[in-house]
Parts: structure tokens; C-alpha cells; sequence
């Protein structure tokens, strides 16, 4: 488990980033001090950096797999309100390349 210091020290660096890109955005399931990170980073990020948040889940998935609490009402309704969303569509290139 990270300390208080150790928390702090990742989010004023990644709070300073002026652009941060989130890969494989909820691709594992989070634990309670990593919705309280996500929540603290996005929080701090909102109105003065930007974030991609590169994932395959569909929106409206992402709030049951922010954990569907408190956290994930906070986190989605910072991104929501800001966002610019691209849909790349369903073609996995992975499988296109080996073709």
C-alpha cells in the first residue's frame, strides 16, 4: 500500500502533465484507494488539463466499473461535462494486421 507522501508526490506530478493519456482505461477491476486516486487526479485535472481516456468499454459501462458508488458518480460526471469523445468503431486491428 503507497503512503500518504508517496500518493501525494503521483498526483502533483500527474496533476501537472498538460496532457495525460489513460490507456486501457478499466481494464482491471480497481480497488477503493485507486477510485480515490482517479478521483483525486481527475478532480485536480479538470478544468485546466486535458485527459484521454483510451479504453473499449462503452460509456455507460464505466460507472460499474468505477466500483458504482460515490467515486464513480464524481470521476464520470467531471469527464462527461468536458469531454470530446471519439469512437474508433469495432474493427480490431490487431486482426486486420495478421491478415
Amino acid at each position: 500500500m503507497a503512503t500518504v507522501t508517496g500518493v501525494s508526490k503521483l498526483l502533483k506530478r500527474y496533476e501537472s502533465y498538460p496532457l495525460l493519456v489513460l490507456d486501457e482505461w478499466l481494464l482491471d477491476d480497481l480497488t477503493k484507494q485507486q477510485e480515490h486516486f482517479l478521483f483525486e487526479l481527475v478532480e485536480r485535472r479538470y478544468t485546466d488539463q486535458s485527459t484521454v481516456f483510451c479504453t473499449q468499454y462503452k460509456l455507460e459501462d464505466w460507472h460499474v466499473r468505477l466500483g458504482a458508488g460515490i467515486h464513480a458518480d464524481a470521476i464520470i460526471d467531471r469527464i462527461v461535462h468536458n469531454k470530446v469523445q471519439i469512437y474508433a468503431g469495432d474493427v480490431n486491428m490487431r486482426k486486420v494486421q495478421q491478415n
